[in-house]
């Protein structure tokens, strides 16, 4: 049975991908939203969850010193017991964790995963396959169409400067599969992929902040249209945490361009600074 909420999604603030503050963030979500969901449409945000979880995890396998993103489902003590019970071969509970991140952490500990194939990229193949295979129509189709633009733009960009392309391409798709192998100048797939002239303009930006950005332009364009008569459903919810997702991330961008171009600004000047002989 469908659940309609009305008081989750008429409270919704209004926003727009160039806002430059946020009055609710993903952790205001996890907080405030994520715990009147049905536990059905709990795992669907799951989905979008399980992006900074797969990051987690590769943190973790690697021993990479970054910084755990508390934005995922599982808490580092959570993934950290997940990635020991796989090594040692005990029994893990199927309704935890998502099979997907299983296979993979099997596979790693198992040094099955090709010498050629970066751990990431693996993750993500089996993390969008895992994705789109939801019975939720909208989901399904948004990580899809996320799938498609990541590698046409891949694809684009590899053939330019004359890359691999068959190392390039994440996923098991039809396609994927045309990207791979078809030397045609849309790959043969413009009359499926309706996108993909704007997202062919799109490669050709030389600026990669403005491309970033007619990106995500085009990601809430595609959620705008697709979710517009879903009116009170768990899919505005889903866009919603997306939109979020968005512009935290421009947010983030924003202090860091402005960090580097202040920390230059320093730099600078201490270079064109003259000490007096008698101060050295």
């Amino acid at each position: 049975m469908v659940k309609n909420y009305y008081y989750l999604v008429a409270s919704l603030p209004e926003l727009a991908l160039d806002d430059s503050k946020l009055s609710f963030t993903i952790d205001d979500f996890k907080a405030d939203i994520y715990p009147a969901l049905t536990p059905c449409d709990q795992g669907l945000i799951d989905l979008l969850l399980f992006q900074y979880d797969n990051k987690n995890v590769i943190s973790l396998l690697t021993n990479a010193e970054v910084e755990f993103d508390k934005r995922g489902k599982y808490t580092v003590d959570e993934l950290t017991d997940f990635i020991n019970a796989i090594k040692e071969g005990d029994s893990i509970d199927s309704h935890i964790f998502p099979s997907y991140l299983t296979d993979f952490i099997s596979a790693y500990h198992q040094h099955s995963l090709h010498e050629d194939e970066l751990v990431e990229d693996r993750l993500t193949s089996l993390y969008y396959d895992y994705a789109k295979g939801c019975k939720n129509k909208f989901v399904s189709q948004w990580f899809e169409f996320n799938l498609n633009v990541n590698n046409i733009l891949v694809a684009l960009i590899a053939r330019k400067y004359q890359w691999n392309v068959l190392d390039s391409i994440v996923g098991d798709t039809d396609v994927c599969a045309a990207l791979r192998t078809s030397g045609a100048r849309d790959f043969g797939i413009s009359n499926e992929v309706f996108y993909f002239d704007t997202v062919l303009k799109i490669s050709e930006e030389t600026e990669l902040v403005d491309r970033e950005k007619r990106l995500d332009l085009l990601r809430w364009d595609w959620m705008d249209e697709n979710s517009f008569f879903a009116y009170f459903s768990i899919e505005k919810l889903f866009v919603f945490l997306v939109q979020i997702e968005m512009i935290e991330r421009w947010i983030s961008l924003d202090k860091e361009m402005g960090n580097t171009i202040f920390r230059k600004i320093i730099d600078s000047l201490k270079d064109d600074v003259q000490i007096p002989a008698e101060f050295r």
